[in-house]
This record gives structure tokens, sequence and C-alpha cells, in this order.
């Protein structure tokens, strides 16, 4: 069950993690920042693959946590972007533009990455 949202803790070896309700990056697990999971208060990617619950444990989150969620990630984004020193409409500003280009960008990371 969820209980809480949290960022986790940070594996110094960045070890894969599936599940456990402790690490932050972690994938298909619960209340910790990462992917696949449930409850958890934004998005986090450590480059692992991802292990995804199904969409009913998702909906079965209790609307207070996924309020506190919401809360916890939007604090997380605001501070971000304070530490960067952007706005809330440079934020938005930039997404409108990257969000043009992903696919163009992608594909050039590709082809980079195969070049090296």
């Amino acid at each position: 069950d969820v209980s809480s949202p949290k960022h986790g803790k940070v594996d110094p070896f960045n070890t894969p993690h599936v599940g456990g309700n402790i690490w932050a990056g972690g994938t298909g697990g619960r209340d910790t920042a990462g992917l696949g999971g449930k409850g958890g208060p934004y998005r986090l990617d450590a480059g692992h693959r991802v292990f995804q619950v199904s969409q009913a444990e998702k909906d079965a989150v209790p609307e207070e946590v996924k309020r506190a969620a919401r809360e916890m990630g939007e604090k997380a984004f605001k501070q971000r972007l304070k530490e960067i020193q952007m706005s809330e409409y440079d934020a938005s500003t930039y997404e409108r533009f990257s969000g043009a280009v992903r696919r163009q960008v992608q594909s050039l990371r590709i082809i980079l990455d195969n070049l090296q």
C-alpha cells in the first residue's frame, strides 16, 4: 500500500531497484520518486529498465496520497526552477519550443551516439 510520497534514498552505485519503497529512481515501486510505480511525487529516471505497475494499482492510490504527491512534485519543480534561475513563464516557453523539436533532437542524439 502507499502511505506518503517521498524522494527516497539515492543509491551511490546507481544499482537498479524494482519496488521496495526505499530508493529514488527505482521502477515499479511505491511512494518514491521513480518510474512505473504508484504514489511517487514525481518521475525520476535513473537510466534503468522500467517495470510498470498496473493501471488498476495506480487507480487504487488514495486521493490524499495523490494530492500530497502532486504538491510535493510541484514544490520540487518550483525549487528546481529557482535553482536554475528560471520563472514558470520561462519554463512554459522553453517547453513549447523544446516540444516542437523533441523528435529531431532525439534522432540527432541517436546519430551522434552511433558515430561515437
